[in-house]
């Protein structure tokens, strides 16, 4: 793993495959933060974490921005001792770090701006035709298991209800 360079280890570079179903193993990743840092899946799972992996398709957008400033205003209820908030886009690294700045987000934006949307290929989520990511939310519990996905396509928003029943089954 080298760096900030991001790393899916179920798909190769530009793969799409279909997105990532409840049962199934997560595949692995690395990318940067905001501030350049590297975070990974296996990170946030070895720790005893549940990881809510919230997959968005740009920053400064307006369902995007409204989605992730409803998840601040509850982030207690996503984001504890037992689950950690990775949102992820195919944003660079200088962008998420305006955002982050601006809105005030107290969770890791992570970019999966190169390999262009190898992360969000890997789940299944990456919109080739577009380059950016899906709507794709999925909770990965600390043994490395999807036990909740949904796919909302452009322009519909989603339902944090879902999540939160989710996360209250974990």
């Amino acid at each position: 793993m080298g760096g900030v360079e991001a790393r899916a280890t179920e798909a190769g570079e530009g793969q799409a495959l279909s997105p990532v179903v409840e049962g199934a193993a997560a595949p692995d990743f690395e990318l940067p933060d905001q501030n350049r840092q590297p975070v990974s899946l296996a990170s946030v799972l070895g720790s005893g974490r549940s990881a809510l992996m919230v997959f968005y398709p740009f920053a400064f957008s307006g369902i995007c921005g409204g989605e992730l400033a409803a998840v601040q205003a509850s982030l207690p209820e996503f984001q504890n001792d037992a689950t950690q908030v990775l949102a992820i886009s195919c944003d660079p690294t200088f962008s998420l770090g305006a955002w982050a700045s601006s809105a005030g987000f107290g969770f890791p934006l992570l970019s999966d701006f190169w390999p262009h949307g190898a992360v969000a290929s890997a789940y299944g989520v990456f919109d080739t035709a577009k380059g950016r990511a899906l709507r794709g939310t999925f909770l990965v519990r600390p043994d490395g298991t999807v036990s909740f996905a949904e796919v909302n396509g452009p322009g519909e928003p989603r339902d944090q209800d879902g999540w939160r029943r989710a996360l209250s089954a974990v």
